[in-house]
């Protein structure tokens, strides 16, 4: 009977792993694309007959783009940007979180349907009244006018997603910590901290992509301060109306993936563990 669920499971298990692979093919394939591009000589690259492969890998793009005076600055501005809101929305959110999961207060319910609200306003229609806060503040032409509104759009979604996770912790361990004579901080960053530290990190994920491919605020706030550019504003230098460099644009895209790439590796497992759950008592 077993062998028989077996034969009659397997169509339909190979059925959903073939139709994974193809998603993932059809995902991966404008990653590839890119990458491609940016190794293909210019002569390939503006070709009307274009072929999925190159024999005649150059770095030519790579070295235009390294060869920008300001690319570097625009690559510190973006992790700066991205730093920032990474860890300072985290810290918020955790706090936040926990606020209001383990304490009683009035307005409760209707603060947690003001985070989901504010989830649902679309970026584009908050950007020209941004400006105007930005200006009144004195913030234009400054990493501050980015780091602040992405801070705030990052807040709701890392708020309702741990709350998830701080409300799985059992209150019995915080009560067993208090008995066990734990202050109140040292519960919150001993023992609360670590164990939705999981969460942390998948919400984190979401805020530096979002940071770090920004383009909207910084073509919107940084208005003549080259110097305060980030990097999506970088691939601007490549592109030309008359006569763009897409080889230059594909490879500062490329540069531009990689600290992403290199952020995944470095918190995937904890990634994964973030998104299956909160703690269960």
């Amino acid at each position: 009977m077993n062998l028989l669920r077996a034969r009659v499971r397997r169509p339909g298990r190979l059925a959903a792993e073939a139709s994974a692979l193809l998603i993932a093919v059809v995902v991966a394939f404008p990653l590839y694309w890119m990458v491609l591009s940016a190794f293909k000589p210019a002569g390939e690259i503006e070709s009307s007959e274009p072929r999925p492969w190159t024999l005649a890998p150059s770095l030519d793009s790579f070295r235009r783009v390294f060869g920008q005076q300001e690319f570097g600055r625009y690559f510190l501005n973006s992790l700066v940007v991205a730093g920032c809101v990474v860890i300072a929305s985290a810290l918020i959110a955790f706090l936040a979180a926990t606020a209001v999961t383990r304490f009683r207060f009035r307005l409760r319910t209707t603060l947690l349907i003001m985070f989901l609200v504010a989830q649902m306003v679309p970026v584009e229609a908050l950007t020209i009244p941004l400006f105007f806060l930005m200006r009144d503040f004195g913030q234009l032409n400054t990493l501050g006018s980015l780091i602040l509104p992405h801070i705030a759009f990052s807040l709701p979604f890392a708020i309702w997603m741990l709350r998830g996770f701080v409300k799985g912790v059992p209150e019995a361990l915080e009560e067993a910590a208090y008995i066990d004579g734990a202050s109140r901080a040292r519960f919150l960053w001993q023992i609360l901290f670590p164990l939705v530290l999981p969460g942390l990190v998948a919400t984190s994920v979401f805020s530096f992509i979002s940071a770090w491919n920004d383009f909207l605020f910084a073509k919107s706030f940084i208005i003549s301060d080259t110097s305060q550019s980030t990097l999506p504003m970088a691939l601007l230098v490549f592109y030309k109306p008359d006569d763009p460099d897409w080889g230059g644009v594909m490879a500062a895209s490329t540069v531009m993936t990689i600290p992403v790439l290199v952020f995944f590796v470095l918190v995937q497992r904890r990634l994964v563990s973030g998104l299956g759950g909160a703690v269960k008592d």
